[in-house]
């Protein structure tokens, strides 16, 4: 592989779900190791170990995006770690920025419920069923994003403090995803 290739993204709904508090805090499972997702691909556990070393030891961070849009920092990661069920990220969206203000409302709204890794494959091989199985990732982002792509995981929203302008843009946001959707 390419030390310099395209960036990567993965996205993920997880099985315990990403979960809100006080309306900005969010916290669960970015990746889950051992499930196909509907790419075809499946992320190893260990995958992401050295990406999250070489990072720690130069003092760097895992960005928290909307969208994967570079351009759009959301809040921060504050914790990033694999454990034996996948890639668990803890952090704080920024609410004193206009972007985060919209995204913590539309989680609350159930409008956004997915988490996406943006990354760079270092190693991986086929299976038998061509499957791409992913056993070293360089991290480079975790997004909140609209549509994830491991079907198996929901966010849960839990925190009841946006008051009732913010949960009216949820609602118009939501009203205009359906539209456009077709529904």
């Amino acid at each position: 592989m390419s030390e310099y290739g395209a960036p990567e993204r993965k996205f993920q709904q997880s099985d315990a779900g990403l979960v809100v508090t006080e309306g900005h805090l969010v916290e669960g499972y970015a990746s889950l190791f051992g499930k196909t997702d509907q790419g075809g691909d499946i992320v190893q556990k260990g995958a992401y170990a050295a990406s999250l070393k070489r990072l720690a030891a130069r003092g760097g961070r895992v960005k928290m995006l909307w969208q994967h849009d570079p351009g759009q920092p959301i809040g921060v990661w504050d914790e990033v770690r694999e454990d034996a069920t996948g890639l668990w990220v803890k952090g704080r969206i920024l609410t004193e920025v206009e972007r985060g203000r919209e995204v913590a409302a539309l989680v609350q709204a159930g409008a956004i419920d997915g988490l996406s890794i943006g990354y760079r494959t270092v190693k991986a091989e086929r299976d038998r069923k061509g499957r791409r199985l992913l056993s070293e990732l360089e991290l480079w982002e975790v997004s909140l994003v609209t549509f994830p792509m491991l079907p198996e995981a929901r966010v849960a929203a839990k925190a009841d403090d946006l008051d009732d302008g913010w949960r009216h843009i949820a609602t118009v946001f939501e009203a205009a995803r359906r539209s456009l959707a077709g529904q």
